[in-house]
């Protein structure tokens, strides 16, 4: 199958999914979930009841799935578009046996206060194996306020993990996803707004505004773009100068940054399916997981439609995985808190069409 002959799928939900949490929800949490339950309004049930998790990134490792989020806190600090509230200092990570199998949690395998020049935020994260070494991927503003991306190291995927004591080297934003394709690593990140990439565009770090959209370009002008970046042999530095990734529509044409509907927000995850790259992404203010199809790992891609439809809460992030044969889409919501900063990861079954397209999974049930 060629590129050029997919098409945009057709919109179809998929069938739902249940899973059951990995400890015993508290008292509200547990009175929440049986309303929601009896309610019958979701597609799919929190994986993890007993902290807020976000964000997930869901690999598969030496037989098991591993699923490495973001780890939601209370915070005292005002909601505001930059996401200032989202003041997460540490990451856990979660292992399942099976796809039905409830996850257990390893405990803390990164706090900020063990990364040198990591301030706050640490944000979504992700993970990579290579030659039996993990390497796990993640945000972090320093001290001047700026989001890099860091790595630690460890020598089992459930850590621990020892930060290297300085960011990567050319690094910037927010999101890192880390693609491997034969032998090569590629990593993927950036985000709008909050993740600070529409700062960037002169290659430097500027601002000019207070508001975190003020940096954007015109709503005619192309939208901001992901970056990629090859990674060096030792998965600690990228091995060239990160590239901007150009999502086009179908007759080649630059998603415009007033398309909020299709334009790149945050959350940027690679795939590859029948030796296709798909390329997904969050819109942020619209809420879906869009998608876009290139046949090499730098793109460009084309804008297809939509993999999973509007959360419930307003940050919608993910990962895709395969495992055992079928595929999967990791992703969160706020079922549990109802609170858009504490967040719960889930779980649906994805569905690729004959022809390439991805059927839409609608996470909230129509009445």
């Amino acid at each position: 199958m060629s590129l050029k002959s997919i098409t945009k799928g057709v919109l179809i939900a998929s069938a739902p999914f249940w899973l059951f949490s990995c400890s015993q929800p508290s008292e509200n949490q547990e009175e929440q979930q049986t309303q929601t339950d009896e309610d019958g309004k979701y597609l799919s049930k929190p994986l993890i009841s007993h902290v807020f998790t976000a964000d997930p990134s869901a690999h598969v490792f030496n037989g098991k799935i591993y699923i490495y989020p973001s780890h939601d806190v209370e915070s005292e600090i005002k909601q505001d578009d930059s996401g200032a509230h989202f003041n997460m200092r540490d990451y856990h990570v979660f292992s399942m046996e099976s796809i039905d199998a409830e996850p257990v949690d390893h405990g803390v395998i990164l706090d900020v206060d063990d990364v040198p020049w990591a301030k706050r935020q640490m944000w979504a994260p992700d993970a990579a194996e290579k030659d039996g070494k993990y390497y796990f991927y993640f945000p972090a503003k320093d001290y001047d306020d700026i989001f890099r991306i860091g790595v630690a190291v460890a020598d089992s995927p459930e850590g621990p993990f020892k930060a290297e004591a300085e960011p990567i080297k050319g690094s910037y934003s927010m999101d890192p996803a880390v693609f491997k394709d034969g032998d090569d690593y590629y990593m993927y990140f950036g985000g709008i707004w909050g993740g600070q990439l529409q700062k960037w565009r002169t290659g430097k770090y500027v601002s000019t505004g207070d508001r975190p959209y003020d940096d954007e370009p015109a709503d005619d002008e192309p939208a901001i773009a992901p970056v990629v970046a090859k990674m060096s042999d030792d998965m600690l530095q990228f091995a060239e100068e990160p590239k901007q990734i150009m999502i086009t529509d179908a007759d080649g044409e630059p998603i415009k940054a007033g398309d909020h509907d299709r334009r790149f927000f945050e959350a940027a995850w690679v795939h590859k399916y029948n030796d296709n790259y798909y390329f997904s992404y969050s819109t942020g203010d619209t809420h879906n997981i869009a998608y876009a199809i290139g046949d090499n790992p730098y793109g460009p891609f084309i804008y297809q439609g939509v993999i999973l439809e509007p959360v419930e809460g307003w940050t919608n992030h993910h990962s895709i995985v395969e495992v055992d044969g079928k595929w999967y889409i990791f992703y969160h919501d706020i079922e549990i808190s109802g609170e858009t900063h504490l967040r719960n990861v889930k779980m649906a079954e994805l569905t690729h069409n004959a022809d390439g397209t991805i059927q839409t999974i609608k996470p909230l049930k129509e009445n």
